[in-house]
């Protein structure tokens, strides 16, 4: 008979608890691992910046090193550059996809280098789901041997010549926060090319407990793992995701048809036939001069008729904290900022709600 007294409700030795891992964690990463591809290893994290900071880590990025990022992000692309004491150089976009241009890239490179300083890292995004130009930027990653971490925290389900995007660079990037297309109420997933990398980031984001009996530490880690219970919703979401890209994409689809004919307004969509957005947020860019009015007004405008949108992101080369970086280009991703809108996208968006949208739109034009 086993008369042995535990510590923990869970009824496991306490020299036992660093070896547990709850089902429903384990069950999602496969599940995410089917998805992305069984040669790939993935890590639920609690939050898709979690994943950024542990890439960096992987990474070796250390103080004083140079990291290139996309200007054109949300801050969390970039935040956890800072988090390890290196540097961020920003990166204009180009007009496509809005995404990190290639030639700015380069040119980002080639500059660092003269001056004796090769960059450890490229952190690219595939911002709102539009696919970035990869195939150039992983090229270029290659050519200079750097290592290259892929955002797609906003682009689960979208593709590069059918290849699934967080799949492309040395790290991938998924986040499942509650604005997400597929959420678990807070929480991300770190794309790793093998089972080593995966296991030195489980190893980090459980607070880097070294194999013992009591509680031993022999470097800093962190409380990055998902929480059983936010795995079990993705767990419950992940039969669902294809029908989620597929009501995203109406979405878009319905933007597209109505602004067609009226002059001035672009949305955003796949510039050619190799990418596949999962169009998570639809986005548009206003010409006043066309329309009469800008990006600003009709955000003031819809919101006198409760309905929400937003601007773009602004480019973290504008940003106050990170006023004094380094940045290279032009003014891309500033006049997207400038002349862009976020449309109401959300996947629980009704028939009856797109109509009072274009209703309202129509009401300003």
């Amino acid at each position: 008979m086993n008369n042995r007294i535990f510590l923990s409700k869970s009824n496991v030795p306490l020299n036992n608890l660093n070896l547990l891992e709850d089902n429903n964690i384990l069950e999602f990463e496969k599940l995410l691992e089917e998805y992305f591809g069984k040669e790939k290893s993935v890590l639920a994290v609690n939050s898709g910046t979690s994943a950024i900071h542990l890439s960096l880590l992987l990474a070796g990025v250390n103080k004083g090193d140079e990291v290139l990022c996309q200007s054109f992000t949300f801050s969390a692309s970039a935040n956890p550059i800072i988090y390890q004491g290196a540097d961020p150089i920003f990166i204009d976009s180009e007009i496509d996809t809005w995404n990190m241009c290639p030639y700015y890239l380069e040119k980002a490179i080639k500059h660092r280098i003269k001056n004796g300083k090769k960059p450890k890292a490229i952190i690219f995004v595939h911002l709102y789901g539009m696919p970035a130009k990869i195939e150039e930027i992983y090229l270029i990653a290659k050519k200079y041997n750097i290592i290259l971490i892929e955002d797609a925290a906003e682009a689960l389900g979208s593709t590069y010549k059918g290849q699934k995007c967080g799949t492309f660079g040395d790290f991938g990037i998924i986040s499942f926060n509650n604005n997400k297309l597929l959420t678990t109420f807070g929480g991300g997933a770190l794309i790793c090319k093998d089972v080593k990398h995966k296991e030195k980031a489980l190893f980090l984001s459980t607070q880097a407990r070294d194999k013992a009996p009591h509680y031993q530490h022999s470097q800093i880690g962190y409380n990055y793992r998902i929480s059983s219970v936010l795995a079990g919703i993705g767990r419950g979401q992940m039969s669902f995701l294809n029908e989620y890209i597929s009501f995203r994409r109406s979405i878009n689809q319905f933007y597209k048809s109505f602004f067609k004919e009226i002059e001035g307004i672009h949305v955003l969509e796949e510039s050619d036939k190799n990418l596949f957005s999962n169009h998570w947020l639809s986005c548009i860019l206003i010409d006043k001069k066309k329309t009469g009015f800008n990006a600003q007004e009709l955000r003031l405008f819809l919101e006198t008729e409760n309905i929400e949108s937003r601007p773009l992101w602004k480019p973290m080369h504008l940003q106050p904290v990170f006023k004094e970086t380094s940045y290279f280009g032009e003014t891309i991703s500033e006049n997207l900022f400038k002349q862009g809108l976020c449309l109401p996208s959300g996947s629980n968006l009704t028939k009856n709600q797109l109509k009072r949208i274009s209703i309202s739109i129509k009401k300003l034009l």
